[in-house]
């Protein structure tokens, strides 16, 4: 069936569902009267004073119109909406902004300045839905008024039916028996946009897992130490995990053990804890994560050695199309665990591609960097590339922090070093926060060698030296140059 030209997909907000009102949405195809109101949930931000912001979505195709108005404060002299890299300029109003959007985006929008009760606007692209109706698919019917459960009567029905099963779940509040459901293998999980689990998702040992929809996985009333993840995957393969938010996990959003061929696409995400990390990736090979938007209270994405019960290196792992937003800690960060019983891992084929970071803020000395690679554990790295990357002015952090160490709040041992990076068109617009960036290696036995920076911009001009950079050179590294 042919798509019109421009078209509008709002999805349903089942009773129940935790909202923030500090703005009134409301959005039109471009060349229509009609406005349709956008209701805004609410997402906890920044784990040292933690705030609710706003976050809304909606799917589009053609161009779109969106109004902001605000019901409770705020005469409007300043809005920023981020990334800056997208150009978008909205029409002011003392009380009213309107601007006009003609693809899919992931969105900052800013008042006064304003970053910590901002609205986050996620306008995607418009996707058929699968068939609920079709052979081997269980469709789980919600309710808009009253909340419904998924557990183990569902997981029974699932495996009763054979591998390439679908579960369609239609939109509603649903509560996770037992808090973490654990999936079946070689089935796909689709959650409607208007669909709210309560809990988090797991998966041991399995493959052929996919999980995608417009819906949303709740978890921003389990404490801290619940130590829940979004969803949990550990030593399984072939997985695809699409589309869904993710409201204040008090762990990690996805938590990877020991995975190997994994796609994390268009996944959006808050959290506001302590090791409230995005994407963590533990002895894993062959793992994708893209156009994902990610605030997080802790490192935005995190590349590891050897942790808990994984064993092994990580390798040819793709990081693209990207924004991320470190309320605290670092938005990228590699290396820090391995396997420091024996002779350590190697992490490597790193790739780091058009990325926007929004925000670093971090004062602990030695947490600090965007692009930081911290070696330590006996790990070895190498083979790492950061291409396309715009950073915009930060809290307080640095640029780049490329250290081999022995940190003893978590390395019983240093790193054995890092080798063959590779920095391209990186480009910063300076904030008053910045520290100078440190290249720097442990010992002569465990250096950093070989680092290419080529083509650094900051505030639009091009750095000819390490020191027009902001980079510092330390002991034991060598062959450090920029281009």
């Amino acid at each position: 069936m042919e798509q019109k030209k421009d078209t509008l997909r709002i999805y349903p907000v089942p009773k129940g569902a935790v909202l923030q009102e500090d703005y009134c949405l409301r959005i039109r195809s471009v060349g229509t009267e009609d406005w349709q109101e956008l209701r805004t949930y609410r997402v906890k931000v920044d784990m040292h004073d933690v705030r609710c912001a706003s976050m809304a979505y909606f799917d589009f195709s053609g161009k779109v119109e969106v109004e902001i108005t605000f019901p409770k404060f705020y005469t409007v002299y300043r809005v920023d909406i981020r990334p800056l890299s997208l150009g978008i300029r909205p029409e002011i109003e003392p009380k009213r902004i309107t601007f006009v959007l003609d693809k899919p985006v992931n969105l900052s929008v800013e008042v006064n300045r304003d970053r910590f009760h901002n609205l986050h606007l996620f306008a995607g692209a418009l996707e058929e839905l699968p068939d609920k109706a079709g052979d081997n698919v269980l469709t789980v019917s919600g309710s808009l008024e009253r909340p419904g459960f998924l557990g183990d009567e569902v997981s029974r029905q699932l495996e009763a039916m054979p591998e390439g099963r679908m579960l369609y779940v239609e939109p509603g509040i649903y509560y996770i028996g037992e808090c973490i459901w654990r999936l079946p293998s070689h089935t796909h999980i689709y959650l409607e946009g208007g669909a709210v689990l309560i809990g988090g998702l797991a998966l041991e040992h399995g493959e052929g897992l996919h999980i995608s929809g417009r819906g949303i996985l709740y978890l921003a009333d389990f404490a801290r130490f619940s130590s829940i993840n979004g969803i949990r995957l550990n030593h399984s393969r072939d997985i695809v995990i699409e589309n869904l938010i993710f409201i204040n996990p008090p762990h990690y959003t996805v938590s990877l053990g020991g995975c190997e061929n994994v796609t994390l696409r268009n996944l959006k995400s808050f959290s506001c804890e302590g090791w409230s990390d995005g994407l963590d990736m533990m002895s894993c090979r062959k793992i994708l994560a893209e156009g994902c938007f990610l605030r997080t209270s802790d490192d935005c994405v995190a590349i590891y050695g050897s942790r808990w019960d994984n064993y092994g290196g990580s390798r040819e792992v793709t990081v693209r199309n990207m924004t991320l937003w470190a309320d605290v800690a670092h938005p990228t960060m590699i290396g820090v665990h391995g396997d420091h019983r024996e002779e350590g891992d190697v992490i490597e084929e790193v790739l780091f591609e058009n990325i926007d970071v929004l925000e670093h803020h971090e004062f602990q000395p030695g947490y600090l960097g965007v692009l930081a690679i911290n070696a330590g554990d006996k790990n070895l790295v190498r083979n790492v590339t950061y291409r396309d990357i715009r950073i915009e002015p930060f809290e307080h952090g640095k640029v780049l922090d490329f250290q081999v160490k022995w940190n003893k709040d978590y390395n019983p041992a240093p790193g054995r070093g890092i080798r063959n990076i590779l920095l391209e068109n990186v480009q910063v617009i300076t904030g008053d926060g910045e520290e100078p960036s440190v290249i720097a290696g442990y010992s002569g036995e465990f250096p950093v060698e070989d680092v290419r920076i080529r083509d650094f911009y900051r505030d639009g001009a091009k750095a000819r030296s390490l020191e027009e950079a902001g980079i510092v050179v330390g002991d034991f590294a060598e062959n450090v140059r920029i281009e």
